[in-house]
């Protein structure tokens, strides 16, 4: 069976959803803010390895835990689940606007969704 990063369609796919999703948080007058002043390129990068790596593909993430990576920001900003869910709702939008399927923007729902305890430090 193949895995949901081949599903999807691989590199590519990754490559576009992430410049998709950022362009999409950065226009969010809610999720904006909080990325003010981070190295987005950086930020990107680390953002299409981690995908990559939770989805199935080649494992390229050396980045920190989630809990980890997103304590400092969580607190500064004082994310909690609407925040979560505007990302989501960003996430999902842009996969559909890419044309990946529903069951498959789902799944990759789903695995978000699996995530948000230790993203909002919980």
């Amino acid at each position: 069976m193949s895995t949901l990063f081949e599903r999807i369609g691989g590199e590519p796919a990754i490559e576009a959803a992430v410049e998709l999703f950022y362009r999409r948080l950065l226009e969010d007058s809610l999720l904006g803010p909080v990325f003010a002043g981070i190295d987005l390129p950086r930020l990107k990068g680390h953002q299409r390895r981690f995908l990559t790596l939770a989805m199935g593909g080649p494992d390229a993430y050396a980045g920190r835990d989630l809990g980890t990576a997103h304590r400092r920001i969580a607190e500064r900003h004082g994310l909690d689940d609407r925040h979560f869910d505007a990302v989501l709702g960003h996430l999902d939008a842009s996969l559909d606007a890419l044309g990946v399927a529903a069951g498959l923007r789902a799944e990759v729902q789903a695995l978000a969704e699996s995530v948000r305890a230790p993203v909002l430090g919980r």
